[in-house]
């Protein structure tokens, strides 16, 4: 990158994230406070010193009277390629912080939710939702809770793209955050492809361990086109995405309280949960631990895929206010 230290070329690819994750130009202040968001303490001033120097490199470029900046193509380049090391685990941290920031409450049905977000063209939105019903009435979904949003408008901190319809999906780390909130600790392990039998889980044929993973698993495997989603959801024999968390033995009781109280607010996601240290779906369990699948939140999208429908898709990617959500009926 040529920034001369170690750290100063960690805190340029620190900015060049925060830009990359907005869809406008932003200012120092404003990339200050995001920064916070990644654990980078950099204040408003040394911000603009770095801003300055990445636009005489051309990764960034000036936008309007005052400071905002947007990346340059080189800059979206640099940002994929950099620092490659420091992006190993980085989906781990994506679902401890969006657990962090949930704070949705299940029984007055207040707070913020994780969602993954898919961009859809236009002109194949309504066939992607067609595609996807089988999925949601077969409930290979977390909910059948959804958000949308034309181009120009907001679906949490994403701005949805010219010529497409922004998607919304709940994500399964709200099962993470309210749990976290009545002070259980969970470990996310993997994301992997579930193979269904007879419309029952019968084991994982892939997986992605998140803290060796700069991906999301969910979007590596739709991307791949190795989900048969649709399968699963009509014939009952297919792959599907799911994720795989344990629990302390002992947290049970509390558990199953959260998980109901979860689904009286329209929020499901469990798909399974196993005995004390017993192998869960042929994967093994720690002693004194509990096994538990959750289903993926990109599920549906994965199915509007298989049927030729491509979505940009932003996995575990911001929080959205649960009043803010539909259901997915109401789409038909």
């Amino acid at each position: 990158m040529g920034f001369g230290t170690q750290d100063a070329e960690r805190k340029v690819l620190a900015i060049l994230k925060v830009l990359t994750d907005s869809k406008e130009a932003l200012g120092a202040r404003v990339i200050a406070r995001h920064l916070e968001d990644h654990g980078v303490e950099l204040g408003e001033r040394a911000v603009r010193y770095h801003l300055k120097l990445m636009d005489e490199r051309g990764l960034t470029r000036l936008v309007g009277l005052r400071d905002g900046r947007a990346l340059t193509e080189l800059g979206i380049k640099e940002v994929r390629n950099a620092l490659v090391k420091d992006k190993v685990g980085f989906a781990i941290s994506r679902i401890e912080l969006l657990a962090f920031r949930t704070d949705f409450n299940p029984k007055d049905r207040t707070g913020f939710i994780p969602i993954n977000v898919s961009f859809f063209p236009k002109n194949k939105f309504n066939r992607a939702v067609q595609t996807m019903k089988p999925v949601f009435a077969n409930e290979l979904c977390v909910s059948h809770l959804v958000a949308l949003a034309q181009e120009g408008e907001r679906l949490g901190d994403l701005i949805v793209p010219e010529g497409t319809v922004g998607f919304a999906t709940v994500c399964s780390i709200v099962i993470n955050g309210t749990l976290l909130k009545a002070g259980i600790p969970i470990d996310s392990r993997f994301g992997g492809l579930l193979q269904i039998r007879n419309s029952q889980p019968f084991r994982f044929v892939e997986l992605i361990h998140y803290d060796g993973s700069s991906l999301d698993p969910s979007e590596v495997f739709i991307k791949a086109g190795m989900t048969d989603v649709i399968g699963a959801a009509v014939r009952g024999e297919g792959s599907i995405l799911a994720n795989f968390r344990e629990i302390p033995a002992m947290c049970r009781p509390i558990v199953v309280h959260v998980i109901a109280n979860l689904k009286d607010a329209g929020i499901g996601g469990l798909l399974l949960m196993g005995s004390t240290s017993e192998p869960v779906c042929q994967i093994p369990v720690g002693l004194n631990r509990i096994g538990m699948i959750l289903i993926g939140g990109l599920n549906p999208v994965a199915a509007a895929k298989e049927a030729g429908v491509d979505a940009e898709n932003c996995a575990m990617s911001t929080l959205i206010e649960y009043t803010d959500l539909i259901k997915f009926e109401e789409l038909l």
